[in-house]
């Protein structure tokens, strides 16, 4: 699959972390690389920029002497690298790596080809960082996961190869690969950014998708086990109702009525037998089973909003500063900040906790 020359969408994702398709970086993602980093390299030389010749956070206003900038990006790895807890989970961090990589060939960053080179190595060859769940919350981006990450690429810490917990160092070199070396901004530019919290976003909304179509198959199942009437999945009445969700919820519903064999219509009568104060058939279908279009409508709905800000972000520049070459220029701000996922990822929870009460 072709990398940096379009805009991932969420079927991307899913060819490479279940489907175990390769990545293959387009050449003009790595020419803009390239141009990216020649620029940064010589304005940098003449102007006091973020994190290249300043400190970090509230030590920005502090210089750094040539002579030590490079180690500057080395001690900010080693430093940040302190998380703790359980290992995120290889699929997550897979996708947390295609993210960042994605991000990076974009050309912003003003970094070496050699670190977009070795990341596609990593995630092709189904290198997984050990990245430990506690120590970074995404308001100033995945600053202590994405250290672990950025560490392993410099041939430190520990890499889960082969099923087995193994040094960093050993494992670039059975697999004959250089370890980073960092060049002007390298460091800065691994760790800054939301491509953890989005890549784990982005494996959820897949999850949360199959949910939902399991949700939906059961509901259909349940329909037929009980034989219910079809009013409440009918177009004329959802319709009437002016939520897309709802209406893809209830066209699901007919389609599984009508196609799949093991499903028959429900049906609707109104010639009811009373037995003084007693209607001997049901009027309406029972509660939880015609309001499922409006259940599980708004959480269809949810999840492609949130598929939507997952994406965008997937598919947006993290980094700061932004290394503009084609307008000459650097530019300092917060696109690291985390508060589009982070607000998305709590919707999504939630709807996939009401699918799972709901149904």
């Amino acid at each position: 699959m072709i990398i940096g020359n379009r805009e991932l969408a969420l079927t991307d994702f899913y060819k490479v972390l279940f489907k175990d398709s390769k990545l293959k970086m387009a050449e003009e993602s790595l020419e803009r690389v390239e141009k990216s980093y020649l620029f940064l390299k010589q304005f940098s030389s003449e102007k006091i920029i973020y994190g290249i010749n300043t400190g970090f956070g509230p030590m920005a206003q502090y210089a750094i002497e040539d002579s030590e900038q490079l180690q500057l990006q080395y001690n900010l790895i080693s430093s940040h690298a302190a998380g703790a807890g359980n290992p995120i989970p290889a699929l997550d961090v897979r996708a947390a790596m295609i993210v960042l990589l994605n991000n990076l060939l974009q050309g912003y960053s003003g970094i070496h080809t050699d670190l977009v080179k070795l990341l596609e190595a990593f995630i092709n060859n189904n290198l997984v960082p050990f990245v430990p769940e506690h120590g970074g919350v995404g308001a100033s981006g995945d600053l202590v996961q994405l250290s672990h990450i950025a560490l392993n690429l410099i041939g430190k810490g520990e890499i889960f190869y082969k099923g087995d917990l193994t040094d960093a160092g050993e494992v670039l070199k059975a697999e004959n690969l250089i370890p980073l070396e960092i060049q002007i901004r390298e460091g800065l530019a691994m760790m800054n950014g939301t491509s953890v919290m989005t890549g784990i976003s982005i494996v959820n909304v897949i999850r949360a998708k199959r949910l939902l179509n399991w949700a939906i198959i059961a509901s259909a199942m349940v329909n037929e086990i009980v034989n219910s009437f079809d009013d409440y999945f009918s177009s004329e009445l959802n319709r009437v109702k002016q939520h897309s969700g709802q209406h893809y919820i209830a066209g699901k519903m007919r389609w599984l009525g009508e196609v799949l064999p093991v499903f028959e219509r429900g049906r609707t009568s109104f010639t009811m037998v009373t037995q003084k104060w007693k209607i001997s058939t049901r009027v309406q279908e029972y509660y939880s089973i015609r309001c499922v279009p409006q259940i599980l409508g708004p959480i269809y709905d949810t999840i492609l909003a949130a598929e939507k800000v997952f994406i965008d972000e997937a598919n947006s520049v993290h980094d700061n500063p932004v290394i503009n070459f084609e307008t000459g220029n650097v530019y300092h701000g917060g696109n690291f900040h985390g508060d589009y996922v982070s607000l998305e990822s709590d919707k999504l929870k939630n709807c996939c906790h009401q699918t799972n009460d709901d149904c």
